[in-house]
């Protein structure tokens, strides 16, 4: 069985990115669990999260800026919310494996929160801020340290999304059309999954109180809950744009 947190020398194999204070990366994946177990012993990562979501933004923006010159500004602000959306950072994330670096809690860690999407993508936001500040304290701008390591991901996300019409977030919208009643409870199932490795299909339902209201397909999980997502606004009579 293998013993986690993993090192921290192996993240910087997978992320392209040595640290020259390694604290800083312990940081970065020291959960609020963890800390809040050992007495505080070692600073959670909240704070860096909190400074890595803005670097993330800033970099994405200007990736944006500089590469759709002809999209308005209502169409790069979607763009840039499927990017950085949490489900979009937990699948960065759970590419390189952040999660078996992460300092969880006990009860955090038997209950799956190395995959939990809330806790790997905030980390990987706070080892956004990580990167960012060992390079700008070691004399580099700390921009082009992150950007080297976020923007290929950014850039496959791209790519797989394909056209502008898959950057609307139909998962929120749909959700705020939910929550106009209370007591309503939204999720997504995965239904099924077909494919090789490379060219999986994903089928997902959007239930409602456990009734179906919609289906989708995607080469991805949250391509496939977009997708259902969309159709069951329909069923709403909403007007997704």
């Amino acid at each position: 069985m293998q013993d986690y947190p993993l090192p921290i020398e192996l993240l910087e194999q997978r992320i392209g990115y040595t640290f020259r204070n390694k604290d800083l990366a312990v940081r970065a994946m020291t959960h609020s669990s963890y800390s809040n177990e050992n007495r505080g012993r070692g600073a959670c990562n909240e704070r860096l999260e909190f400074f890595g979501d803005s670097i993330l933004s800033l970099i994405v923006s200007e990736y944006l800026f500089g590469s759709y010159k002809s999209k308005q500004e209502g169409e790069l602000t979607r763009i840039r919310a499927s990017l950085v959306c949490e489900g979009a950072l937990a699948e960065y994330a759970e590419k390189i494996g952040l999660g078996e670096f992460l300092y969880l809690g006990r009860g955090e860690d038997r209950g799956d929160g190395r995959h939990r999407k809330s806790i790997i993508s905030d980390a990987y936001e706070a080892l956004i801020a990580a990167v960012y500040i060992d390079d700008e304290s070691s004399g580099g701008d700390g921009k082009g340290a992150v950007a080297a390591f976020i923007l290929p991901y950014v850039k496959d996300e791209l790519e797989r999304l394909g056209s502008t019409t898959d950057y609307f977030d139909y998962k929120t919208l749909l959700q705020q059309v939910i929550q106009q009643a209370d007591g309503e409870r939204l999720e997504y199932a995965v239904t099924g999954e077909e494919g090789p490795a490379h060219a999986k299909v994903f089928t997902v339902e959007a239930r409602l109180n456990s009734n179906v209201i919609g289906h989708g397909e995607g080469h991805s999980k949250r391509a496939a809950e977009q997708a259902a997502a969309k159709e069951a606004l329909r069923l709403f009579g909403v007007d997704e744009g």
